[in-house]
């Protein structure tokens, strides 16, 4: 699958035209920025003073093993909120209306474990381009040969029981980033069908330095103060990293690998059926949209619909412009989903996985059979 695709049906057009007019109209006539408010600083201060403190607790030695277990916890998820909250809006340039700004909270984006620019290719044009496009969208494929996510995808014998084991390879993919995505990335000739040969000389050094900085500040140096074995150390690094891992695996999961997403393949002309929007709304779902605790921890990502047509949009504006979305979507007779909490879109997500495991599974085994 290398040719390059392209969104045909212009027809639908009109509801992202009229989608974005009311959107702009809404920032006009309340007169706000569509950047972040004081809320979203509110946010971010919280996030990163959250996040320095709990360092600085586990790196004073004065706490006993189950207390550095929690703390290490707690560090893991302030890392996945930073980047939902904060670095994810920056690297979109959604957070400030001035680029130096976002550059500096990009950079956070670093401290816990990920790097921003290989994060800008994969997700930002390529994600965000051909979302759940197998082959094109590498942000689903979480294991290729462990997980199978796509109908189009041959199913094996061990993927029966992902739906149990899918959970622990969320809880890797922090881990998988600090030590291997985003080398592999940086260097693969393209990413999906994106080329990406061409890299400016200065993100050579960044990535070098920056994970070089990641391994001093929560490798060597912890190592070299805190007052326990290697061995507990490697534990409590590990079990950070798992928490991170699925709680980030878990948020991107549910916005786009639950019941009712497509997971479209272009025809042999390479050529999608639907327009860039109408193929947002087939592709993405939202969880948890009235619950204030979800958008706060979520960074907006639990409204993904509105991230996906609007990603220049600071997500904190996010609960006022869904129901605009919501709205121009059922004009224009088109899918709005949505599960209404996180338990519900854990349970879909859940059944999907069986459904495309276990259950797929009998089926082809039940039809070689008969043949």
């Amino acid at each position: 699958m290398s040719q390059k695709l392209k969104f045909t049906n212009t027809n639908q057009s009109s509801f992202f035209a009229t989608a974005r007019l009311r959107v702009e109209d809404y920032f006009k006539e309340n007169n706000i920025s569509r950047h972040a408010n004081g809320a979203m600083w509110f946010k971010t201060i919280f996030f990163l003073t959250g996040f320095l403190v709990l360092y600085l607790l586990i790196m004073s030695n004065q706490f006993g093993i189950w207390s550095m277990v929690g703390l290490a916890a707690l560090l893991g998820a302030f890392s996945a909120f930073i980047g939902f909250n904060i670095c994810h809006d920056a690297i979109h340039g959604s957070f400030s209306r001035n680029k130096n700004v976002n550059k500096v909270f990009s950079l956070l984006f670093n401290f816990i474990g990920a790097n921003p620019y290989v994060w800008s290719i994969s997700h930002n044009i390529v994600h965000h381009s051909y979302t759940n496009i197998p082959g094109h969208d590498e942000d689903i494929e979480i294991a290729p040969g462990l997980v199978r996510i796509s109908e189009e995808e041959k199913v094996n014998k061990l993927q029966r029981f992902q739906h149990y084991y899918a959970f622990l390879l969320y809880g890797l993919a922090s881990l998988s980033w600090v030590t291997r995505k985003d080398f592999l990335k940086f260097f693969q000739k393209k990413i999906g069908q994106h080329p990406n040969t061409r890299h400016p000389r200065k993100e050579y050094f960044n990535l070098f330095f920056y994970k070089g900085v990641y391994y001093f500040l929560f490798i060597v140096l912890p190592l070299l103060v805190l007052d326990i074995a290697w061995w507990q150390f490697m534990i409590g690094f590990l079990w950070m990293h798992f928490v991170e891992g699925l709680v980030l695996g878990l948020v991107f999961q549910l916005a786009h690998v639950v019941e009712g997403t497509a997971f479209p393949t272009p025809n042999e002309q390479g050529n999608l059926e639907e327009a860039w929007a109408e193929h947002q709304m087939l592709t993405t779902a939202n969880f948890s949209p009235k619950s204030k605790m979800a958008s706060f921890l979520c960074g907006g990502l639990n409204r993904q619909i509105e991230h996906h047509l609007f990603p220049k949009i600071c997500h904190i504006h996010y609960p006022a412009i869904s129901v605009i979305v919501k709205e121009v979507a059922q004009e224009f007779n088109l899918p709005y989903l949505e599960n209404p909490s996180f338990l519900s879109a854990l349970k879909s997500h859940y059944r999907l996985l069986k459904k495309l495991g276990k259950e797929a599974y009998a089926l082809q085994t039940s039809g070689m059979a008969r043949v």
